[in-house]
C-alpha cells in the first residue's frame, strides 16, 4: 500500500508524514507540486506505479497546477482515475469543496488537520479502492472467460464447403461476445450434406451455453440418422428434457434444418418456426422454405413435416436469421421481399466474400441489435 501526499507547503506535509508514521501507514512519498506526481506517476513503468498507489492526499491551493486541474488529469487517465483523491485544504468556500468533488475527488479534509479525521477519512478511501481493485480484477476475470467461451463457441461452427459442385458458407455477426446463433454442417456421403442455422431464444451466456450443449446433441443426431424428422425430433426431446431441469426460463429455439443431395439434385428440409429461407431454382423459379412446424423446444412432441425441393441444373439458397431481417427492416424495406429479390441474383461468393457483406451494408450491419447470420449454398 501506498499513500501520496502533495503540498506546496513542506510544514503540512511535515505534519501529515508525521501523523501517517505514528498511524503505521509507514509506506508514503511526498511532492511540494503537482508537476512532481506526474513526473513519479509517468515514470518507466506507469502502470506498475499506478498499481502500487492506493490513495492520494492532495491540497487544492497549489501554484501552476492546483488540486483540481490535476485531479481532472488523473480522471482522463485510465490508470489512474480509480485512484482516490482526498483533498486537504484550508479553504471554507464550499463551492470550492463543491468544485473539488465534482472534478473526481473521493473526499476532503480540513486544516488544521486532525488526526482522528484524517486516518477515518483515510480508512474509507482505503476501502473505497480495495472494492474498485476487486470489481476490476473480478471483471477483468469474467472478460478473460467470455473470451475463451467466444473462442470454444466459434470453434463449433463449419468451416466453409468449396466442391466442384456445391459451396456452403456462412457469415456470422453476434451482437454482443457469446450468441445465440449457431450454424452447422457435415458431409454424410460424397454427394450428401447435412446443414442447419438455428437461433436460441434470448442473449448472452445463458443462450450460447444452451447453444453448445444443443450443438453436442446435433452432431450425435446428425451421425445417428440425418434425415430432417429425425433430427428435429431428437433437439426437441433434449431441449424438453434441459427445460425440465430449468423451470425458471424455457428456452426453445427456431432452426432450419435440411439436407442436399447433389446426385438426387433435391434438398430435404424443415423450418421449426424460423424466417422464411429463398432459393432460387434453376436460374428461374423461387421456392420459399417457410416455417412448417413450431420452434425446437416449445412443447414435448413436436409434429415434422419434411418438405422436399428438386432442381435440375442449379440451386442457390439464402437462410437467414431474424437479426438479418431486422437490420433489413430498420432501412424501410421489407426484409422478406428484399431477400426475395436478392436470391434472384447470382452471388459471386469467393473465398474472400462473405455471404453477410452481399446481403447488407455496413451500416446496417453496424445498427444490428440482435445476432446476424447468413447461410449462402449453391450447387449446380
Amino acid at each position: 500500500m501506498s499513500i501520496l501526499i502533495v503540498d506546496d507547503n513542506e510544514a503540512n506535509l511535515f505534519v501529515i508524514e508525521k501523523l501517517l508514521n505514528r498511524a503505521g501507514y509507514a509506506d508514503h512519498l511526498s511532492f511540494t507540486s503537482a508537476n512532481d506526481l506526474f513526473a513519479y506517476l509517468d515514470s518507466d513503468n506507469p502502470y506498475i506505479v499506478a498499481e502500487q498507489v492506493d490513495v492520494i492526499l492532495m491540497d487544492i491551493m497549489m501554484p501552476e497546477v492546483d488540486g483540481i486541474e490535476a485531479c481532472r488529469r488523473l480522471q482522463e487517465m485510465p490508470h489512474l482515475k480509480d485512484i482516490p483523491v482526498v483533498f486537504v485544504t484550508a479553504l471554507e468556500d464550499t463551492a470550492k469543496v463543491v468544485e473539488a468533488l465534482d472534478a473526481g475527488g473521493t473526499d476532503y479534509l480540513m486544516k488544521p488537520i486532525k488526526k482522528t479525521e484524517l486516518l477515518a477519512r483515510l480508512r474509507v478511501a482505503l476501502r473505497l479502492k480495495y472494492e474498485k481493485d476487486w470489481h476490476k480484477k473480478q471483471e477483468e476475470k469474467i472478460t478473460n472467460e467470455l473470451e475463451l467461451s467466444m473462442q470454444v463457441q466459434t470453434s463449433l461452427l463449419s468451416e466453409p464447403v468449396y466442391n466442384d459442385n456445391l459451396l456452403i458458407k456462412a457469415s456470422y455477426l453476434p451482437a454482443f461476445k457469446l450468441a445465440g446463433d449457431l450454424y452447422y454442417w457435415r458431409q454424410i456421403d460424397e454427394h450428401k450434406f447435412a446443414a442447419i442455422q438455428l437461433d436460441m431464444m434470448g442473449y448472452g451466456i445463458s443462450s450460447s451455453l444452451v447453444c453448445m450443449f444443443i450443438s453436442s446433441v446435433l452432431r450425435d443426431a446428425i451421425r445417428t440418422n440425418p434425415d430432417p424428422e429425425y433430427v428435429i425430433s431428437e433437439l426437441n426431446k433434449w431441449m424438453t428434457s434441459l427445460n425440465h431441469y430449468n423451470q425458471k426460463i424455457p428456452y426453445y429455439f427456431t432452426a432450419i434444418y435440411l439436407t442436399i443431395d447433389t446426385a438426387e439434385r433435391k434438398i430435404e428440409y424443415i423450418n421449426a418456426g424460423h424466417p422464411t429461407a429463398h432459393a432460387m431454382i434453376d436460374g428461374h423459379e423461387i421456392a420459399e422454405l417457410k416455417s412448417n412446424t413450431c420452434a425446437v423446444g416449445f412443447f414435448p412432441e413436436i409434429h415434422t413435416d419434411k418438405k422436399t425441393i428438386h432442381y435440375t441444373s442449379s440451386l442457390q439458397l439464402l437462410i437467414c436469421t431474424d437479426g438479418v431481417h431486422e437490420a433489413i427492416d430498420k432501412y424501410e424495406q421489407a426484409g422478406t421481399e428484399y431477400l426475395r429479390h436478392l436470391v434472384t441474383n447470382p452471388f459471386p461468393c469467393t473465398k474472400e466474400t462473405e455471404p453477410l457483406d452481399l446481403v447488407l451494408t455496413p451500416e446496417q450491419k453496424e445498427s444490428g441489435a440482435d445476432d446476424m447470420c447468413i447461410i449462402l449454398i449453391q450447387a449446380t
